[in-house]
């Protein structure tokens, strides 16, 4: 599975898919190491791309936050499912969504090399049920669930 082509969905509405997202779980990644109660946030802007701000609690629930803020540019053609996303210019990394709500309340966002993959839901808990539906979809597009980590949120 892992050499097939990584799908995405075919249309992501950006003004449903802005505003904020909490981390649900992830794989481990050296940029987020530490991190717990991580979120996202997109903004569209006028120019085209979307404003991208992540934020991270470091090393506990109530630790020092961590900020980032970076830009996400739209792949054409790709029904707004394919971004790119810098952070630091010039580098930019595939921004995929694989998943997504019909009502928005969760995301999946991955990159073509399966070594990079997000959970992301409109809250700072997901139920168990859409988890383990989720994780059911995302190996069978053939990434390794067993990296996953659950990211600490509030409760």
């Amino acid at each position: 599975m892992r050499s097939q082509p990584l799908p995405t969905v075919q249309q992501v509405d950006l003004s449903k898919y802005a505003g904020k997202w909490y981390e649900i779980a992830s794989f481990p990644q050296r940029f987020q190491k530490g991190c717990h109660c991580t979120t996202a946030e997109y903004t569209p802007t006028e120019k085209g791309y979307i404003i991208v701000e992540n934020r991270c609690n470091k090393d506990s629930i109530n630790g020092k936050e961590s900020y980032i803020k970076g830009k996400a540019f739209i792949d054409d053609g790709t029904g707004n499912a394919k971004l790119k996303v810098q952070f630091f210019w010039p580098f930019r990394g595939k921004y995929w969504i694989i998943d997504l709500a019909n009502d928005y309340s969760y995301a999946v966002v991955g990159h073509p090399n399966r070594d990079y993959l997000w959970i992301l839901c409109r809250t700072p808990q997901m139920e168990k049920a859409t988890y383990n539906a989720i994780l059911d979809r995302i190996k069978a597009n053939g990434f390794d669930v067993s990296r996953l980590q659950l990211t600490p949120q509030r409760k």
